[in-house]
């Protein structure tokens, strides 16, 4: 066993070998759905979630911006080990983003949106799963 580990540390100490076998390891962290489209969703123990972030509509753009920038939503968002999987604008209805993140940081997701964005956005959650895989094989199964 030890030379099994002195090995895999030797190979994994050589550039290419390395790095080849990262991009091995980050492919079977994001597994492909059916239908072979790359999965945002992540691979176990991560989890979505699409927030709303409606604007406030008794404050102009500028004061929902000074209070965002008075609380560190700027600066904080989204907190370390949460990744922006997209981010857009809703006319009418203000800011739509999902984000990925291990289960164990939605605590940290929570808090920061209370202490921050509230007050500047009134706000909707939603857990959220990939469906691009599932929606192809449906689309080939029923067509």
């Amino acid at each position: 066993m030890t030379t099994r580990r002195s090995l895999a540390a030797l190979l994994a100490s050589l550039p290419f070998l390395g790095l080849a076998r990262r991009s091995a390891e980050a492919a079977e962290a994001l597994p492909s759905p059916a239908g072979g489209l790359p999965s945002p969703t992540g691979g176990p123990g991560e989890t979505m979630l699409t927030i709303f972030l409606r604007h406030d509509e008794t404050k102009t753009v500028d004061e929902i911006n000074q209070h965002l920038k008075t609380t560190g939503w700027f600066r904080d968002f989204p907190p370390e080990g949460v990744t922006v999987v997209s981010w857009y604008v809703m006319m009418g209805i203000g800011q739509v983003v999902t984000l990925r993140f291990p289960a164990e940081k939605l605590r940290d997701v929570n808090r920061l949106i209370e202490g921050e964005a509230w007050g500047g956005y009134r706000t909707e959650f939603y857990p959220t799963y990939d469906y691009r895989g599932l929606i192809e094989q449906l689309k080939k199964k029923m067509g």
